[in-house]
């Protein structure tokens, strides 16, 4: 190898250096920046958007803080931290509070305005896209947008917003995009080029703190892999003999057979997965015969010095049961000047709760689990103990804590070790196996940079589980990103208001959703050009000199289709059900068929079988391919299509209107201003007047019905479940609408939205009239958490209403909100 000239020995100690607003960063940390980091810097300040795809708690954020330094460097440049949950929202504003200052560092979520007009501000994904669509001055100096946790755009819900607002951010605004480790960042990182201009694709799959991966057999705590394999990417290794000796052993005691990941068992296995489902467990806290019970499990991990732990439980009701469970057998975790610090923090933050709300809510019990060092988190607490879970944790004054899979998502909470109960969850419908990509994000919390040489990953091994499925799923590495992304009526106003409808179809087409499906259409073009070719040669195969065997071999099919559907009447039992005549009708047919056969020329050639097995494979061949040119023009311009069947509803309502281009009418005005997923249907409520006779807590109700999803389909409250008078008409008035939009959306080819439910009504209702919390919660039969998020939902679109509503229903719509945002709906963490 030649030695390096002097001009190229100072270009790579210029590069190793890094730039100069690289090197000012990096001379503030504790600590120098990965390769990957340093590569996003340094791309950030050559003037490109970043792509950075990382494992959990790899570091990416660094490179997002280092556009923060950037945009504070430059005079009047502002930065959007964007994240896709409040909670998230509300961490992140608190971290650049203690790095720069509150009056430099402003917030924006449903819940909080904190100094909007701040250089730094953090908020959620749909304010961003909601103040692009409303041309606010606060984008005025933006020069870099921050998209946390970006692979939600792949949520089926709220990932739309994610490309809405990659697509209409100014085109000199530089993004900084954070994701998980997908495997088609690539993908991902070409469609940024095409839309956003230069962005660099930086892809780390390595783990600051390397992972091992365990197995509880009963009372042993077995490694995963025969070496104690440390997982920095790369795949695993060979599976532990001693774990496939044990496993099979206990099996065969047990009478279990080996089986798929996530399948049930037999007999009382099932009967302990329910029981395990209710949240409870059977007696002497075992979960089954072959597993230890939590407190022991707990007990084992600080022998080997392996706390603080996750355990992901995939249930709220098992999370809730898990802290008593392990709370009764007298664990206790914390020192005594822990235990101090613990009711202080929770004390601080829970103070201008009354003493009656604190009750309802269990607040004793969990304070008292809290000084154990043992906690709960999930979406049905209330959101101020979930912040109160999160500090304490991120202090270690936590030691465990049992989660549903959202703690995940987002939220910094790294443990020493992550515990993972069952490899099977309920997805709403069915219990079905977690993918190795949810498998890398549980996992992904295990292990504290700084703190931990290596993180753990314990599965509870479960009779019938084979250890190979579970070394195949902690190996993987496949966690793909798909568009979620589809048009709404909002968008569509919004969109033809700002372009036109022309100019709307050339955006639209620029989503990644597309983008995906026309990557997808030159995969399945190749597929059809391959087999056009084969079906040549075999029309070349089948050719007969007598005649046009293609149509023999038609009158061939056609007749063995008939004969076979007339040997399976023949052979039913309700054949009574038959008439006579179209009995007679199709062996009338199928003699027919026979006729015409025996008389085309075809029949006579002596090579007519292997003619027949030639044209039988170009038959099948051509089905195949007639199924792949329907896909390509299902997906060519796919979102485009979409968008006009949706401008042919808005079209048919007055809601745009022209000939040629589309114009938004005064009624398509109010729907640019009405976000959700029932966008359309509020705008013709609103258009209808049906609600102009409700009082303030009617509205509240009427609300409640067009945000809240109850978790059990079909869920129906009957009428003593419903608020009396003016509601009632004003319930049955908008499912009236609802019913017409869904027939006129069905007639254009578009899915129908969501019926009202009323599930919620009386509970809101009452709540907004200044009722008890323990009234409302027993009416609503909801955990706090999940009443306090509905009634956040229902002022999110009573705000709305308050804006577009004409005179008295707007002053209704405010005092609605003041009904509703009281008592533990009013708690925040943050304002």
């Amino acid at each position: 190898m030649s030695e390096l000239s002097p001009a190229e020995r100072y270009a790579a100690a210029k590069a190793k250096r890094g730039t100069p607003r690289v090197e000012e960063f990096r001379e503030r940390l504790a600590f120098d920046l990965d390769p990957f980091q340093l590569e996003g810097c340094r791309a950030l300040e050559a003037g490109h958007s970043v792509l950075v795809a990382a494992p959990t708690g790899a570091g990416k954020t660094i490179v997002a803080e280092f556009a923060v330094h950037l945009a504070l460097a430059e005079p009047r440049a502002k930065v959007f931290y964007t994240t896709p949950m409040k909670a998230l929202s509300n961490q992140k504003y608190g971290e650049l509070v203690a790095e720069h200052g509150a009056e430099r560092v402003g917030l924006l979520t449903g819940d909080s305005n904190i100094n909007s007009g701040a250089r730094v501000v953090v908020m959620t994904t749909e304010v961003l896209r909601n103040m692009l669509y409303a041309d606010s001055p606060l984008l005025r100096d933006l020069r870099y947008v921050v998209m946390d946790e970006v692979h939600y755009l792949a949520d089926r819900f709220r990932g739309a917003v994610w490309e809405e607002v990659i697509i209409h951010l100014p085109a000199e605004v530089r993004m900084v995009s954070l994701s998980a480790t997908v495997s088609n960042a690539e993908e991902f990182g070409d469609w940024l080029q095409a839309v956003r201009g230069d962005t660099d694709v930086i892809v780390s799959e390595e783990r600051p703190v390397p992972l091992e991966q365990h197995v509880l057999v009963r009372s042993k705590l077995l490694d995963l892999f025969e070496t104690s394999t440390l997982v920095h990417g790369d795949e695993g290794g060979k599976v532990n003999p001693e774990l496939t000796r044990l496993t099979g052993a206990a099996d065969r005691a047990g009478g279990y057979r080996h089986q798929t990941i996530g399948r049930p068992g037999k007999g009382k296995r099932r009967e302990a997965d329910r029981t395990q489902a209710r949240g409870g467990a059977p007696s002497g806290d075992r979960l089954f015969g072959d597993r230890m019970g939590r407190a022991d499990v707990v007990k084992l991990l600080r022998s080997r010095n392996l706390l603080p732990a996750i355990f992901f439980v995939f249930s709220r009701a098992g999370c809730d049961a898990a802290v008593e469970q392990v709370a009764r057998s007298d664990v206790r975790l914390t020192e005594a000047w822990e235990r101090d610090e613990i009711r202080s923090i929770v004390e601080e933050r829970c103070r201008a709760i009354p003493d009656t709300d604190l009750a309802v809510l269990g607040y004793w019990g969990w304070l008292d689990a809290l000084e154990r060092g043992i906690a709960a988190h999930h979406a049905g607490m209330l959101p101020i103990f979930k912040e109160v879970v999160e500090e304490l944790f991120q202090r270690k004054l936590l030691k465990v804590v049992f989660a549903t899979e959202t703690l995940a998502l987002g939220v910094n909470m790294p443990a020493r070790t992550v515990v993972i109960e069952k490899l099977e969850k309920f997805n709403g419908e069915a219990r079905v196996p977690i993918t190795p990509g949810e498998y890398t994000q549980l996992t992904g919390r295990a292990g504290r940079r700084g703190i931990d040489v290596e993180g753990h990953a314990v599965i509870q091994w479960t009779g019938g589980v084979d250890p190979r499925a579970v070394a195949s799923l902690a190996s993987r590495r496949s966690y793909p990103l798909h568009s979620s992304f589809r048009p709404t009526y909002n968008m569509a106003v919004n969109l033809i208001e700002q372009f036109g409808r022309e100019r709307t179809r050339e955006i639209l087409e620029q989503s990644f959703a597309q983008f995906q499906a026309d990557r997808a259409v030159v995969d399945l073009a190749r597929r059809v050009r391959k087999q056009e070719e084969s079906l040549g040669g075999y029309e070349e195969a089948m050719t007969c000199h007598l005649g046009d065997f293609r149509e023999y071999s038609s009158l061939r099919r056609e007749l063995s289709d008939l004969e076979r559907k007339n040997a399976r009447a023949e052979g039913r039992g309700p054949r009574q059900h038959e008439s006579r005549g179209e009995r007679d009708r199709r062996q009338r047919q199928i003699a027919d068929l026979r006729r015409r056969l025996k008389q085309h020329p075809c029949h006579a050639c002596a090579e007519r079988e292997a003619h027949a097995r030639w044209a039988e494979r170009w038959w099948r061949l051509k089905r195949e391919t007639d199924q792949l040119r329907s896909q390509i023009s299902g997906r060519t311009g796919a979102v485009a299509q979409v968008f006009d069947r949706v401008t042919e509803v808005l079209a048919e309502l007055g809601y745009v209107a022209g000939d040629g281009d589309l114009e938004v009418t005064a009624p398509g005005r109010v729907l640019m201003r009405i976000y959700g997923e029932r966008d359309l249907l509020v705008a013709e409520c609103l258009r209808r007047g049906i609600w102009d006779d409700l009082d303030a807590a009617g509205l509240a109700a009427l609300a409640s019905c067009l945000v809240y999803e109850p978790r059990r389909e079909g869920a129906d409250v009957g009428d003593r479940g419903l608020p009396r008078g003016a509601f009632r008409a004003a319930l049955e008035a908008t499912e009236a609408v609802w019913e017409e939009l869904s027939a006129l959306e069905m007639h254009h080819r578009l899915p129908e939205g969501q019926a009202p439910s009323a599930g919620l009504a009386l509970a809101t209702q009452k709540w907004a009239q200044g009722a008890a919390l323990d009234v409302v919660l027993r009416d609503a039969d909801l955990a706090a958490g999940d009443f306090v998020r509905w009634m956040k939902q229902a002022v999110d679109l009573l705000d709305q209403l308050s804006i577009v509503a004409d005179g008295p229903l707007g002053r209704r719509a405010r005092q609605a909100i003041d009904g509703i945002r009281r008592g533990i709906v009013s708690y925040s963490g943050v304002a």
